[in-house]
């Protein structure tokens, strides 16, 4: 699933017992050569994320009907 802006993403832990994190999709910036997004956490921050395969999910967000 490709991401899109509003969406959620959620990246898995490389550590047993520490939390995924979540984030919010601003901006979808290559879609040639996979998926890299710029996300910005909970915290304020924002980077530039490209999932690896299995490391992450996408959660659509709810999208209001016109």
């Amino acid at each position: 699933m490709t991401g899109k802006v509003g969406d959620r993403i959620i990246v898995e832990a490389e550590r047993v017992g520490t939390p995924p994190r979540e984030g919010e999709i601003v901006e979808v910036l290559d879609r040639t050569s996979g998926a890299m997004y710029r996300v910005r956490w909970p915290d304020g921050h924002q980077t530039v994320f490209t999932p690896s395969v299995g490391s992450a999910r996408i959660v659509p967000a709810k999208r209001k009907r016109p």
